[in-house]
């Protein structure tokens, strides 16, 4: 059944055709609805007219766009950094930070780290996050080693989980600890429309470093790595930044210009999120958790009996890719109450 929406000639919205058939569409993670938002799409335009459709010179060129530095000073205040390095994309973001911290430091993986923070494969880290950090503070803490890189997500989108970082203020005062969260899943949407940093506990020593592509619910092309002064310092010297092409920069252009249009769609997100948790909150073969607005779905065989009701949610294999199918609802800004009271007696 998956593969007739393989080749989509619409773009994703809350309604996709598929074989002459319109359903509607509860996936992906374009949880702000940006990429169909009319405002940011003209936003987007004046900045393509301004600017150009791409720029493929690297940051290292003698002749730069001053847009970047501008983005890069905007994002970090926007979202409680000191300084901020943007990227063409999320992955190329975090291959940066994890290389260039991987190389004197003893590495840790949390569970469910996205392959973009992977070094050399999948660690395999069969665990829950609860459990891991609490092995992780008692390994470190009777190590002789001082140098420590941790890496994890800042949330399983998947499940969905939030996790709770409060361990690190746990850690002997001795150790170095350096921690890159991917915080792709969260920046924008999360702890009020911010970053991972807000919701980090303030008294530690750790080093923390966000990395996060835009691509989700910022909606546009580029990733981001959030760090003091001195961090984004060291990663630009590094030769995947100077001699990388940069994002487009119509789309920094709109992002920058565009702080009402991500605060009315926040505000609609929330409003559809809290109408959906109304409905499924007494129903047990439904998990969610606040502000999220994903629902994973117990119920065996739901996408099926959606989908004969024209309703698509994302549905597929994890973590194995040949088990059973992981079947969730994703609520976005583009959908309208009639939509989601569309969803809600459907599922029943």
């Amino acid at each position: 059944m998956q593969q007739i929406y393989n080749h989509l000639e619409s773009p994703l919205a809350n309604k996709i055709n598929a074989n002459g058939d319109e359903y509607l569409y509860f996936g992906g993670t374009a949880y702000l609805g940006i990429p169909q938002n009319k405002d940011f799409i003209k936003l987007y335009i004046e900045g393509v007219e301004r600017y150009g459709l791409n720029n493929g010179t690297s940051r290292g060129n003698n002749v730069q766009l001053g847009i970047y530095n501008e983005a890069e000073d905007f994002t970090a205040a926007k979202y409680g950094a000191k300084a901020a390095l943007i990227t063409s994309s999320g992955y190329l973001a975090a291959k940066i930070a994890v290389r260039i911290y991987a190389q004197q430091a003893e590495v840790r993986y949390a569970p469910n780290t996205h392959p973009a923070l992977w070094i050399d494969g999948n660690p395999n880290i069969n665990s829950n996050f609860v459990r891991w950090s609490e092995e992780i503070v008692s390994e470190i803490n009777s190590s002789e080693n001082k140098d420590w890189l941790l890496l994890s997500n800042s949330i399983n989108n998947l499940l969905p989980e939030i996790y709770d970082f409060n361990f690190l203020t746990k850690f002997n005062s001795g150790k170095n600890i350096t921690l890159i969260i991917d915080d792709s899943h969260g920046i924008g949407l999360l702890n009020g429309g911010n970053s991972a940093l807000q919701h980090l506990p303030k008294n530690t020593n750790a080093e923390i470093i966000v990395v996060a592509s835009m691509a989700k619910a910022l909606g546009i092309d580029a990733g981001v790595i959030l760090g003091d002064k001195k961090t984004i310092a060291k990663l630009k010297e590094s030769d995947e930044f100077y001699g990388a092409s940069p994002p487009a920069a119509a789309g920094l252009y709109a992002f920058i210009h565009a702080n009402e249009v991500y605060h009315r769609s926040y505000e609609k997100l929330q409003e559809n999120v809290k109408l959906l948790k109304q409905q499924l909150a007494n129903k047990n073969e439904w998990h969610f958790v606040e502000d999220f607005p994903v629902f994973l779905s117990k119920q065996p065989a739901i996408e099926q009996r959606l989908l004969e009701q024209k309703i698509l949610i994302s549905s597929f294999p994890y973590p194995n890719r040949n088990g059973k199918n992981l079947n969730r609802i994703v609520l976005s800004s583009w959908h309208s109450e009639t939509d989601i009271l569309k969803l809600i007696a459907a599922v029943g």
